[in-house]
């Protein structure tokens, strides 16, 4: 073999090795674009999220905690994978680990946030009281319970007051206009503090007005009626 070819063939091997190395770099820099948007993804996904969780906490009356700073070694350098202990331009070599891996997890762990994040509002969109029942059992339910609890508690006031027997017909006819009325305050009340959701969705909660009105003075005035006549045939 001449000079020449000899020549010849090591500039042919230095130009194949030129281009090895350029195509080398060249998918060096697609590999740190490519984790670059996913971190840029990765990280307005979670931005997202915590704008998400402030608005939740702000209509449920809890106070946020400001958002952490960002330390200075992240906000002033480069694209920096998870994991790493500097900018991405001090080479793949300070990078422990395999950033595709940790963006990966990291990307999961950003879908179980988010699996929470939508059973959390699901929650918040629900009412305190009797969460799984609907508006309407639940003002039955409630109201109900009202009036029970309305007449159980003239029928001790009435069992414990000094009036003679002749006077108890009077009483009566006060509790029955008394505890009915008593009975639909309180079931409204009930229903204005634990019967709306922590997050409503701009209608107001159900309280079944007329449903409560009557409910209550048919349950409040039969149960008392009931109590009155047991109450006298034991006497």
């Amino acid at each position: 073999m001449t000079r020449f070819e000899e020549y010849a063939a090591l500039a042919r091997e230095l130009s194949a090795r030129q281009r090895g190395g350029e195509q080398a770099v060249a998918a060096e820099a697609a590999r740190r674009r490519s984790l670059q948007g996913a971190v840029d993804q990765l990280g307005q996904r979670l931005a997202a999220q915590r704008q998400r969780l402030d608005q939740l906490g702000r209509a449920g009356g809890i106070d946020t905690p400001p958002e952490a700073p960002v330390p200075p070694a992240v906000a002033g350098s480069g694209p920096v994978a998870a994991g790493s202990t500097g900018p991405a331009a001090d080479g793949a070599a300070s990078v422990p680990g395999d950033p595709a891996a940790e963006l990966a997890a990291a990307g999961r762990l950003a879908d179980e946030a988010d699996r929470y994040g939508r059973e959390a509002e699901a929650l918040a969109h629900r009412p305190v009281l009797l969460p799984t029942w609907s508006a309407p059992a639940r003002a039955v339910a409630v109201y109900a319970g009202c009036a029970l609890a309305g007449s159980v508690l003239m029928l001790a006031l009435l069992v414990g007051s000094p009036v003679p027997v002749g006077g108890l017909d009077l009483v009566a006819a006060a509790a029955c206009a008394g505890v009915p009325l008593l009975s639909f305050v309180a079931g409204q009340l009930v229903l204005a503090r634990w019967g709306r959701p922590a997050i409503a969705d701009g209608t107001p909660p159900g309280r079944y007005v007329p449903l409560g009105f009557v409910l209550c003075a048919l349950l409040s005035s039969g149960f008392f009626c009931l109590y009155l006549v047991a109450f006298r045939l034991l006497r």
